[in-house]
């Protein structure tokens, strides 16, 4: 594989995940990152981890859920602080806070996960030093 080639296959809710993969196969990813900014692959989490397994191709994924159900690695804010930062807001709204007084935030503490044991199943060695980065692996 041509490692200067970017080779890139989009699904979107329009696309059936079957068919992204096999023009995965037919284009040769060699990997794959899923972007958090999509409920659709979200919610397909799963079933993409099973097919990314199934192809052996390694994972990055924007969302650590998806480390914890079989994803190589993520990197992003953790889903579950984004939660909690809507309900304060939600609490400001209630409380009579103007939308519009609000602050608009970004997320400030990303993390690095890694899962050893699919680094294993897909036959990957990682270098000590990224392991040594993460702020979480799953052995």
């Amino acid at each position: 594989m041509d490692n200067t080639l970017a080779r890139n296959v989009v699904a979107s809710p329009l696309d059936n995940i079957d068919t992204a993969f096999e023009g995965m196969r037919s284009a040769g990813t060699g990997a794959v990152m899923v972007l958090p900014d999509d409920s659709y692959l979200f919610n397909l989490r799963r079933r993409i981890i099973e097919k990314l397994e199934a192809a052996k191709l390694p994972s990055m994924f924007g969302l650590r859920e998806a480390v914890d159900d079989g994803g190589l690695m993520s990197y992003g804010e953790r889903l579950s602080r984004s939660h909690f930062r809507a309900a304060y807001f939600v609490e400001q709204i209630v409380n009579g806070t103007t939308p519009a007084d609000l602050p608009v935030e970004q997320p400030t503490k990303f993390e690095l996960v890694i899962n050893l044991k699919t680094a294993k199943t897909l036959g990957l060695t990682l270098p000590p030093s990224l392991v040594a980065r993460a702020d979480e692996v799953i052995e």
